[in-house]
């Protein structure tokens, strides 16, 4: 049997993803499932999240919830219904985030658009985090999360509230390895850099910046997310960063933000 074979335990291992209805985290949801793993398919759309349940290899091991995760209740409820349908997660990829718009620059944003940009990237992603890491290290269970931020995380996108929020995510990565490792529960970052899928509308013009020619498609992310996942395969990595992003971050591509008449 080789390495990659069975890099999960279908028997003892199960999955909650966050954003699972479309983009990055449908591909992972999907990929997971597809390796018997049981999986909690997370949105705040019903019909995104039914979707990419049937279209998944194994739909009878994928459960749907529905919720808007800015809300601390809707948190709540996810933990409780994720674990009342599938007992201890012990994999969990928090990929949600709202929807971007260029509109929305240092000058453009509003109070309400950046209070939900964190709420839902790092509030979320932080709660969820710490609230499944309690019932691992109760159970004396390891895990494996994975947190998808960004390369703006240290490189500015024109969307100040996107941008902070992913380089809260990206320390968030960090502290909370050098807490869990102990544990046994690894936490990774994912860093994807322009794949159109999600809440990134793709301009095809950015291809030229990119070495590898082309823009990234949310599966070109789900291979190398099971890897990190894995406990098989990755259990000696924790608190790393893993770059997907064609060589983008080889080049500075984005010119200030249009302010209009200002």
């Amino acid at each position: 049997m080789g390495l990659l074979d069975h890099p999960f335990d279908p028997s003892h291992e199960a999955a909650l993803i966050t954003g699972a209805g479309n983009g990055i985290g449908r591909a992972i949801a999907q990929a997971l499932v597809g390796e018997g793993v049981r999986t909690v398919f997370a949105d705040v759309n019903p019909e995104t999240v039914t979707a990419a349940i049937k279209a998944s290899a194994r739909p009878d091991l994928a459960a749907p919830w529905v919720g808007d995760l800015a809300d601390a209740a809707a948190r709540e409820r996810l933990l409780a219904e994720a674990t009342g349908t599938l007992g201890t997660i012990t994999h969990f990829v928090h990929s949600a985030s709202p929807p971007r718009r260029e509109a929305d620059h240092a000058l453009g944003v509003t109070t309400e658009v950046w209070a939900r940009m964190h709420a839902v990237n790092l509030e979320a992603g932080f709660h969820l985090s710490r609230e499944l890491a309690r019932k691992l290290i109760a159970a004396k269970q390891p895990g494996s999360f994975l947190l998808l931020t960004s390369l703006h995380a240290g490189t500015p996108r024109n969307l100040p509230h996107y941008s902070t929020s992913k380089a809260g995510l990206a320390m968030l990565v960090k502290e909370l390895a050098k807490t869990f490792g102990r544990f046994g529960i690894r936490v990774n970052a994912l860093v994807p850099g322009a794949i159109a899928a999600g809440g990134f509308v793709a301009d095809p013009a950015l291809a030229r910046h990119i070495p590898l020619g082309r823009l990234g498609e949310a599966n070109d992310l789900a291979p190398l997310a099971l890897a990190v996942l894995s406990n098989r395969v990755s259990a000696y990595v924790t608190g790393a960063a893993i770059v997907i992003d064609g060589g983008l971050s080889l080049t500075n591509w984005f010119a200030p933000p249009d302010l209009g008449d200002l």
